[in-house]
């Protein structure tokens, strides 16, 4: 037998070899995606104690559940809000037993970055001075401009439109905001920024 036979041979050997190679592992790949399609997602209590008790702020959205150590908050609506390429949320909250109403703004600056608020509505002033002073804590402003925003769930405000902000802090971290959306009278909140892992959320979906 030649060696240019012999060297067929060993090619076609090999080719042979590769191609059912090949060909049982599409078919494999193939059984496994059919395995996973078939197999029906098993149900999850959101509130079981091996879920995730985290979850992402930056995925909160109208209808999910809030909990801060005992308390539990359904975010009724979501304003996102744009200036200049800067985007930023804020979702509003309330409780069954209180008429106060509550909120988080999460943005990235340059870190995830998340606050909670609440609303002074017994606080009749504007941002018109570089420092204010509320309950004994002497705020100075540290950022104001204008944004675009636009309006998911119940916030109270039209599905598109634009706000003002004055934002001001004090030496020991805490906030004070005003906003006035679409040229209307300035609404006073109190803040502080909390740590991202310090509350749950439970994803509506």
């Amino acid at each position: 037998m030649s060696s240019n036979v012999i060297i067929m041979i060993v090619v076609f050997v090999v080719v042979a070899l590769v191609t059912i190679l090949i060909v049982r592992g599409r078919a494999a790949k193939a059984k496994r995606e059919r395995e996973a399609q078939a197999a029906p997602a098993t149900p999850r209590d959101p509130f079981a104690a091996d879920q995730n008790t985290g979850g992402d702020p930056a995925q909160i959205k109208a209808g999910d559940l809030l909990e801060f150590g005992n308390e539990k908050f359904f975010v009724r609506g979501t304003l996102r809000i744009s200036e200049g390429g800067y985007d930023w949320a804020e979702h509003f909250f309330q409780s069954d037993d209180s008429a106060t109403r509550l909120w988080l703004t999460v943005e990235h600056d340059p870190d995830l970055q998340v606050s909670r608020w609440r609303d002074r509505p017994d606080l009749d002033i504007e941002p018109t001075s570089k420092s204010i002073t509320i309950d004994g804590t002497d705020y100075s402003i540290v950022e104001h401009g204008t944004a675009s925003y636009r309006s998911e769930g119940t916030t109270g405000l039209n599905e598109k439109g634009g706000l003002d902000y004055v934002d001001y802090e004090a030496p020991n971290g805490k906030m004070l905001a005003f906003e006035r959306f679409d040229h209307g009278r300035w609404e006073v909140s109190t803040g502080e920024s909390i740590p991202v892992g310090s509350f749950t959320i439970y994803s509506s979906s």
